[in-house]
């Protein structure tokens, strides 16, 4: 069944400059909608653009229309959060003809909370392929692979091990729950549904993450990088090092070498008035007596 002709439905591909995007994750293959083109975006994207926070932190809106997305990730080189990234790559992938579903997971990490699913995910599809693959190019520490939505035990990705299983939810619904390997044993990452969400659900969630001071995003800086071999993290001033047998490392950051890290351990360079904001580190007094301080 297609897709209703309303362009909420859709991911607004049109409006994406497709030759600047591929330009800046480094990607010059066919651009045709096989697996194998899938695999080397998702290789692309997650390696290219950093997961950040900082327009939160720095007082702006997240927004999510993709002009903005463009002019933030592509011209200005920054990086974003879940729904930045998957909404700029569903427009890429629309534009190249991939079949493209939005979902929404509920981030656990072994805490056995329920939390509010605002985890955004594709689901994509290859013309003439029946199966369906799972791009997480938002998340952050990847994976850097799409991932086939199948019960199919542990898989690695590179270097980086994970488990998709599926369980019966409420209502017995499928509930299928992505599992990784890190510095404790295996971690469930999140769990989510294949109910379709649209742009508009993302926005619904964006909003709630960027401004609620229940969000843990509106609390601190959080920055990741994820590459084949580490996996970088800046957690407010803590800084740590991840690597795939688990093992890793932490220290802790200065408030004004925080621009310098950013620039040559994630990748983001900031301009002198945003750098200066960071640096003074007004967030930390925002911080205190918050709920997840």
């Amino acid at each position: 069944m297609s897709k209703p002709t309303d362009p909420a439905y859709h991911w607004d591909g049109q409006s994406l400059d497709l030759d600047a995007y591929l330009r800046r994750i480094g990607f010059d293959g066919e651009r045709t909608p096989t697996l194998e083109t899938l695999r080397e975006l998702v290789y692309a994207h997650t390696t290219t653009f950093p997961f950040e926070n900082l327009e939160t932190i720095l007082g702006r809106p997240v927004l999510l229309d993709v002009v903005s997305l463009q002019d933030k990730m592509i011209r200005r080189r920054r990086g974003g959060y879940c729904y930045e990234n998957v909404d700029l790559f569903a427009a890429a992938l629309e534009r190249i003809g991939f079949g493209v579903t939005g979902l929404h997971a509920r981030t656990s990490m072994g805490s056995g909370a329920l939390r509010p699913a605002t985890h955004a995910l594709l689901r994509v599809t290859v013309p003439g392929d029946a199966r369906a693959w799972i791009c997480d190019v938002g998340f952050g520490s990847g994976p850097l692979a799409p991932y086939e939505l199948t019960e199919g035990g542990e898989f690695a990705l590179g270097q980086w091990r994970f488990r998709l299983e599926l369980t019966r939810g409420e209502l017995d619904t499928d509930l299928w729950v992505l599992h990784h390997f890190a510095r404790d044993g295996w971690v469930d990452r999140y769990t989510f549904t294949t109910a379709p969400q649209y742009r508009i659900d993302f926005a619904v969630g964006n909003h709630f993450v960027a401004t609620s001071p229940r969000s843990p995003f509106t609390a601190r800086p959080f920055v990741q990088r994820f590459l084949p071999e580490v996996h970088h993290v800046l957690d407010g001033t803590t800084w740590i090092t991840e690597y795939p047998d688990g093992s890793g490392e932490s220290r802790e950051v200065e408030p004004a070498d925080l621009p310098k890290l950013l620039h040559e351990v994630f990748d983001i360079e900031l301009d002198e008035t945003d750098a200066a904001t960071l640096s003074s580190a007004p967030w930390l007094a925002l911080r205190v007596g918050r709920p997840d301080a």
